[in-house]
């Protein structure tokens, strides 16, 4: 049932998710800081962020690829790199208690944005959409996003869509200065006219949404 326009080429978007034991969390980051130019070696790391509001002990990582014959070949690899594998993997593991995975796409209509600057925080917004994919929410949607675009409120950086994981699910990133700076910005939204009308018509098609604030590791590409 999940049909309807999508990009034109084969790029997809690998989004992980890891819960960290309570305790280990500091642990866990100072290891990704140390290390994880190993794993990027390999292929596209996007962004990768810990929770700081909305959730708690989390890591979210998001990877590119050209298409699934890369992921194959690089997690092959991976596999068998003995310092990837022996320095990080090894000793990461036993301080995660959870893993999830998703293969998502970009939406056709946006591209992946950058921040204007460097030092501000991520607001990852999950929205659970009816089933039907795109062909049914994709324009309400759509609309919904490019009023909050125009209204200039927050940066818009990227809108996914699942492919593998929790059909019709969308994760769209926006990014601001400061979390005070994104409390003003929802504030007026919830004033703003344009912005309420179209999130009435888009909720038409939603079930649920979810958020949380992310903050930027060091070695994130998006900071």
């Amino acid at each position: 049932l999940a049909t309807g326009p999508r990009q034109s080429n084969s790029i997809f978007y690998e989004i992980r998710t890891y819960d960290i034991k309570p305790s280990k969390m500091k642990d866990f980051v100072e290891m990704v800081n140390k290390y994880f130019h190993l794993r990027t070696a390999h292929s596209e790391l996007v962004g990768l962020w810990s929770a700081e509001l909305g959730a708690m002990n989390k890591v979210v990582h998001v990877w590119k690829y050209d298409d699934f014959a890369q992921r194959t070949a690089v997690r092959h690899a991976l596999a068998n790199d003995k310092d990837w594998q022996g320095k990080f993997i090894s000793a990461a593991l036993p301080l995660i208690e959870k893993q999830h995975n998703e293969v998502a796409y970009m939406v056709p209509w946006c591209e992946l944005g950058k921040p204007p600057k460097e030092g501000g925080v991520y607001e990852w917004v999950t929205f659970q959409m009816k089933p039907g994919g795109p062909a049914l929410w994709g324009e309400a949607f759509q609309a919904a996003i490019n009023t909050h675009i125009s209204a200039g409120y927050s940066k818009l950086i990227g809108i996914f869509h699942t492919e593998y994981g929790l059909l019709n699910t969308v994760h769209v990133i926006w990014w601001n200065e400061n979390p005070d700076h994104r409390a003003a910005g929802r504030h007026s939204a919830h004033e703003d006219a344009r912005v309420v009308a179209a999130v009435r018509d888009s909720v038409r098609f939603l079930d649920s949404q979810e958020n949380m604030l992310l903050i930027p590791l060091p070695c994130s590409p998006l900071k």
